[in-house]
């Protein structure tokens, strides 16, 4: 998982799967993991979206950022919450692999 998101209401993520993995069967089973670890109860389904070869990835993660400005919960990225970004905690930044990303 490369920039999780949770909002009050939904949860936003840059995924990357393996190739031989069904998405919908590992999305299915983290929801499942979480309900049980949380008592979350999840919608149904969710949303998913694949970066094409002329996506940039570095855009589809600042508009995931940009979700709680926009949904008026703080009124600068800097300030939100409930975001793990993994490259800026230290950890070497790897090439960006062909994500999914999607609202589950």
């Amino acid at each position: 998982m490369h920039l999780p998101l949770l909002m009050p209401d939904h949860f936003h993520a840059l995924v990357s799967f393996p190739a031989d993995r069904a998405m919908n069967k590992v999305v299915s089973n983290w929801k499942e993991i979480i309900a049980q670890q949380t008592a979350v109860a999840w919608q149904r389904d969710f949303f998913d979206r694949r970066l094409r070869a002329h996506e940039s990835y570095d855009q589809q993660a600042h508009d995931i950022r940009m979700n709680p400005v926009r949904a008026g919960l703080v009124a600068e990225p800097a300030q939100r919450r409930f975001i793990w970004e993994p490259h800026s905690a230290g950890r070497a930044q790897r090439s960006r692999p062909t994500l999914k990303t999607g609202t589950i």
